[in-house]
């Protein structure tokens, strides 16, 4: 099973990896970060499937990814 991290103050919900998310692993919270910006979440981190385009789309470098990611 992999692990995602999401650094809650470091993103700025910009949504790109909720957008390229292959199993809607993500979305945007509902609750604000200290800098008053809605950031991503995993809802249902036990459909990840470690394919790690999240971390490698995030602006922000915000995501991390534990566990072996899938190759392509």
């Amino acid at each position: 099973m992999h692990q995602i991290s999401i650094d809650f103050d470091g993103c700025k919900g910009c949504a790109v990896c909720v957008s390229v998310c292959p199993k809607q692993v993500l979305e945007i919270s509902t609750e604000a970060n200290h800098k008053g910006l809605y950031p991503a979440r995993a809802v249902r981190p036990e459909a990840c499937i470690g394919c790690g385009l999240c971390v490698l789309v995030c602006p922000d470098v915000a995501i991390t990814l534990d566990g072996e990611v899938e190759a392509e």
